[in-house]
């Protein structure tokens, strides 16, 4: 049994880290690769399985339905909405497109994306009707930042909101300012994507980075074990990285064990100071 969990409406308690699905789905010889290392991840714990009708246009949601084919029931599915789909009739059709890539008939989590033409009354009335046609079980946001989410409480029903998915790791600690307290004092769990921040220079900066490298060494863990277990050592928040393998997701699925001392978070925060201010959100 995994150590670190997050706790979801109706006390439904899940793993610290997740499987995300950004990129999957896009080059077809990859498939196999992709299906075998979501299945390892449920294998190895990591129940709750993220995606979204953008990610190659519905074709990553596919993936997911395949790797899910006689374990349904194991997994804590979520996926996404477009913002130009999420109203009216346009979310029962996008949710019911996703139900049918996914080769299932309800998902745990329907997230609105991102914040767009679409009022949140009219994302939230939506939301409401598909809990009760039994096609979802829950709704959340992602991307939205603190006054968003404030704007989102004023909403009749908007407080049933059961996540807020935003972009968070050690090189981008804007949520803490506000956002973060925020939803730790409404008990709403925060789901971080790319928390081993996006391929390039940012990522390679990370990972080489000395002082992430001695805590890594220290602990006979590697340098992305230890920016997972530094977004999950926050109260309420999950880490959703993507694994393409499964070695890549044996190592995600270790980063539960691992707990960072005072001295190591204290070295990392000093590597990497938290905001001093409010600052816009981070969005990839």
């Amino acid at each position: 049994m995994t150590e670190k969990q997050v706790v979801f409406s109706g006390q439904l308690t899940l793993p610290a880290v997740g499987q995300g699905t950004w990129y999957m789905g896009e080059k077809p010889h990859h498939r196999r690769a992709e299906v075998n290392a979501l299945r390892a991840g449920i294998d190895l714990g990591l129940t709750l399985i993220d995606t979204a009708e953008m990610y190659a246009e519905g074709a990553a949601e596919e993936v997911v339905g395949e790797a899910l084919a006689g374990g349904r029931d194991k997994v804590f599915l979520v996926s996404k909405v477009y913002p130009w789909n999420a109203g009216g009739q346009k979310a029962i059709t996008a949710c019911e497109g996703s139900l049918r890539r996914l080769n299932t008939d309800y998902l745990d989590l329907y997230l609105l994306h991102w914040s767009g033409s679409y009022s949140f009354a009219e994302t939230v009335t939506a939301m409401e009707k598909l809990i009760a046609q039994g096609k979802i079980r829950r709704w959340g946001v992602s991307n939205l930042d603190n006054d968003a989410m404030h704007a989102l409480w004023q909403v009749a029903g908007g407080k049933q909101c059961a996540t807020n998915q935003v972009i968070y790791h050690l090189a981008s600690r804007g949520i803490e300012y506000d956002l973060l307290p925020w939803c730790q004092q409404h008990q709403i769990p925060v789901m971080a994507y790319s928390p081993l921040a996006q391929a390039g220079r940012l990522r390679s900066g990370l990972l080489n980075n000395p002082v992430i490298n001695e805590i890594a060494h220290a602990h006979s863990a590697s340098a992305a074990q230890i920016l997972l277990a530094w977004v999950i050592s926050h109260q309420g928040v999950m880490a959703i990285p993507k694994a393409a393998s499964v070695e890549h997701v044996q190592q995600n699925a270790a980063a539960l064990n691992i707990t960072l001392s005072a001295s190591d978070l204290a070295a990392l925060d000093n590597a990497y100071p938290a905001p001093k201010g409010k600052t816009a959100l981070d969005m990839v």
